[in-house]
């Protein structure tokens, strides 16, 4: 009877409708977290930007001096390649054409790899030409290809070098930051210089175990071995007879 006073002074409350089965968490859509990290890194960086800005100059020079190109070397053709863009950004605002986004070009020691797949053969053939107008490009390697281009996979591609840059760095028989790999469609292109064909070997097939790769196409120049430097002749006395 006690329990039964206690509801009867309770006020009294409209009934609940029935809420059905019960329905799973709602989460939170994947872009804008991403995007949220993304600002948080960012405001993060902005408290810290003098010393990020000093400490990632360093160490990309510090990257640099390691490759066998040098320092200046990977500037030259850093900046060869950025003008062979700069062609054929502005070739596509004169025509209308797509150049510059469907095709790629990298440079290793003044060899300009030209790489993607562009809509005509005449839209390759320009890219070739136009990256010969650059001064300072000593070689041309044309793996263009012609076709449609909303068939290639870039997520894929994307992997897949990912994959290979991994295993390159985490060999220390491979001086990896040698290499430039690009990737199309599950064919991979290598460009770069190998300090043996020992080097190449393990190279070559670390990208061949990789899944989803068609094929690998090298331009890797082995290094000459530089011979070694000869003493100086001397002129030997005669001796008097």
């Amino acid at each position: 009877m006690q329990e039964i006073s206690r509801t009867m002074a309770a006020p009294i409350r409209p009934p609940r409708p029935n809420p059905g089965p019960p329905s799973r968490p709602r989460t939170a859509p994947a872009l804008p977290r991403a995007l949220a990290a993304v600002l948080l890194l960012g405001a993060a960086a902005g408290l810290t930007g003098c010393v990020g800005a000093a400490v990632g100059a360093g160490a990309t020079v510090g990257v640099a001096a390691m490759d066998d190109r040098g320092v200046q070397g990977v500037a030259r053709d850093a900046g060869l390649a950025t003008r062979v863009r700069g062609k054929w950004l502005n070739y596509d605002l004169e025509t209308g054409d797509t150049l510059a986004v469907d095709g790629s070009v990298k440079v290793y020691n003044r060899r300009a790899m030209l790489t993607g797949t562009v809509k005509t053969e005449d839209i390759r053939a320009k890219a070739v030409r136009l990256t010969w107008e650059v001064e300072g490009i000593e070689e041309v390697i044309n793996e263009l290809a012609v076709g449609d281009t909303s068939l290639s996979d870039a997520a894929i591609d994307s992997w897949i070098s990912a994959q290979l840059t991994t295993k390159l760095t985490f060999d220390k028989d491979v001086q990896a930051i040698n290499y430039i790999i690009e990737t199309e469609n599950g064919v991979v292109y290598l460009l770069g210089a190998a300090q043996s064909q020992a080097e190449l070997d393990r190279v070559l097939g670390h990208a061949r175990g990789i899944s989803r790769v068609r094929e690998v196409v090298s331009h890797i120049r082995i290094k000459t071995p530089e011979a070694p430097e000869k003493p100086a002749a001397t002129d030997t006395p005669k001796k008097a007879s």
